[in-house]
């Protein structure tokens, strides 16, 4: 719509900004998540949460940090751990005693309250996807969340500097062992046009099986690249409408 990418699962709708099929991993961005220029209070933001039986092929990256805003004391966040808060930690380098610098908390009054345990919750609450499985707001009864990714080995000071949105790997099912051994031989797992569902991308060749075997056959035919992207992205989208 309007040459927007749109993503929708069951926490919400996402723009997508990108799509990094090398490392197979979306970029998306949510209209109401905190950044370090504002903070969007009223448990507007989306969160991230997908269906269980879709979360062994789509889940947020390792390095992406979630970071949690005016939790009540009663969020489950806080429970089985009085006093500790033992969820909260910083993520890839990224946590909340930096996000705390960002020029957003200075509009929305700021006070630090219970940042060292024990005075209450903390205003904020730096965890990984993996450390709860879904970020609901509701559920957690927070008021707000920021979300940042590392692009290791590129690393950059201060919360101003970091990359805000949620990074998600996706994989498509089917398709490993056809990819592992592409991968194996130097190539990117893709998708071509005129009929060909799978292509192993080998530098300005493609082939149906691996780049071993471009390199051994002079004769097979080579597949425009913007052919094969193109059909990369109609699989893909296909893949995120029907699931």
């Amino acid at each position: 719509m309007n040459d927007v990418l749109m993503f929708h699962i069951s926490s919400g709708s996402y723009r997508v900004l990108d799509i990094d099929y090398a490392y197979q991993a979306l970029t998306l961005h949510d209209p109401h998540m905190s950044t370090c220029d504002a903070i969007v209070l009223g448990g507007r933001g989306n969160g991230f949460a997908v269906e269980p039986w879709r979360a062994p092929y789509m889940t947020p990256v390792p390095d992406n940090v979630f970071m949690l805003i005016g939790c009540s004391a009663r969020s489950p966040l806080f429970q089985g751990f009085p006093g500790k808060h033992l969820p909260c930690r910083n993520v890839s380098g990224m946590g909340c005693e930096e996000y705390y610098g960002c020029p957003a908390w200075d509009m929305v009054g700021h006070k630090r309250l219970g940042s060292t345990f024990g005075y209450g919750p903390p205003e904020c609450c730096a965890l990984s996807f993996e450390a709860i499985k879904a970020i609901n707001l509701s559920k957690l009864e927070c008021e707000a969340y920021s979300s940042a990714y590392s692009l290791a080995p590129l690393r950059v000071d201060g919360p101003s500097g970091w990359s805000y949105g949620i990074r998600v790997k996706y994989s498509v099912q089917g398709h490993e062992e056809f990819c592992r051994a592409c991968e194996a031989t130097g190539g990117t797992c893709g998708y071509g046009t005129e009929g060909i569902r799978q292509l192993c991308m080998c530098g300005s060749s493609n082939s149906t099986s691996n780049c071993d075997s471009v390199k051994s056959s002079s004769s097979r035919r080579i597949y425009p690249l913007a052919d094969t992207f193109a059909g990369l992205i109609m699989s893909l989208l296909a893949w995120m409408t029907t699931m």
